[in-house]
């Protein structure tokens, strides 16, 4: 009997360290796949899974294994030539290996084959990373260098691609002993503090593509008592500005790198709280863009994000600005 304890306890670390060092290692994983992204983006079953080989270079050694992907998303789905995917692994082909434990996870690729397409991949990875400063609820990423091989074309050719893996809504809430929240609640409801980080990282990036009470580009969880907002798929937003975005004029704003911000009214002692998280970051995150760098294909695609981010941080450091723009501009419904 002891011995079987031992042994379940020293499985259960490896796999916990199996788990983490898939998602904690900040070196491009080398990775390939191929499939046809026009039969995927065809099927809109959300619960059909088409079978793909899926290899990557783990240790100087390519291991192979087959996963189940569907695309997602409408409107990319519509818009892009590469679909963004959801990964379905399969348990059998995962024991013992890099991806031990992962069961569903999205994979980000670039959306259209322009030569900015890399780019910005980085600096949606770069956005995930800042949230990671800014809410310990937050998703963890591993970014992938994907040699992708189109079966579209009459002759296969391979290219390589910027893109990252996303860990599953279920795995962030485990992590803190809650759980994915999946109904309807208005925003007020939600944690106060987790909120207003929410929307002001929001409006950092230049993000309107999104609705904490519809869930849309975006999970609820139940931790704590409290229910916390999780974002995702920021590329809409005005820090990335990519050619296909689409500017949400509702809001009385002409450019997608105009920033408004969404959040609702709270207590005003609570913002100023917010906004010291923010500014305890900067230089942060400033240091993950230095970081990335010299990743970036385009320089100048570069320089415009990090001017981006300097403007915000010029904004809420002024305090009537901050005023004016984030809480005043705090929605009452």
């Amino acid at each position: 009997m002891k011995q079987f304890f031992i042994l379940f306890f020293c499985t259960t670390i490896l796999l916990a360290q199996t788990e983490t060092d898939l998602l904690s290692s900040s070196s491009p994983l080398k990775a390939a796949i191929a499939f046809n992204p026009k039969k995927i983006k065809k099927s809109y079953n959300d619960t059909l899974y088409f079978d793909t080989p899926f290899k990557y270079l783990v240790d100087g050694q390519w291991e192979e294994m087959t996963i189940g992907i569907r695309a997602r998303g409408n409107f990319r789905r519509s818009t892009c030539y590469y679909p963004p995917i959801k990964i379905d692994f399969k348990k059998k082909q995962t024991n013992g290996t890099l991806f031990e434990g992962q069961k569903k996870m999205k994979l980000v690729v670039p959306c259209l084959q322009q030569k900015d397409k890399n780019d910005n991949i980085l600096k949606e990875l770069l956005v995930y990373k800042f949230y990671e400063l800014i809410s310990p609820y937050h998703f963890k990423t591993r970014r992938l260098e994907l040699a992708f091989t189109d079966l579209s074309k009459k002759k296969t050719t391979e290219e390589t691609l910027t893109a990252f893996l996303i860990e599953d809504d279920k795995k962030v809430a485990k992590r803190h002993d809650g759980k994915v929240f999946e109904r309807y609640i208005h925003p007020l409801a939600m944690d106060a503090d987790a909120s207003i980080r929410n929307a002001m990282f929001q409006f950092m990036i230049g993000n309107t593509d999104f609705s904490v009470a519809y869930q849309h580009n975006g999970k609820l969880l139940y931790i704590d008592k409290k229910i916390l907002p999780l974002p995702y798929d920021f590329d809409m937003c005005g820090f990335i500005n990519p050619s296909y975005a689409v500017v949400n004029q509702t809001l009385n704003i002409n450019s997608i790198k105009d920033r408004a911000y969404r959040g609702f009214k709270r207590d005003e002692e609570d913002f100023y709280k917010v906004r010291d998280v923010f500014l305890d970051q900067k230089s942060a995150m400033f240091g993950v863009m230095e970081e990335y760098k010299s990743d970036f294909d385009n320089s100048k695609e570069y320089e415009d994000a990090f001017a981006y981010l300097e403007s915000f941080f010029a904004l809420i450091e002024d305090d009537a600005a901050f005023k004016k723009m984030v809480i005043d501009a705090a929605r009452t419904k």
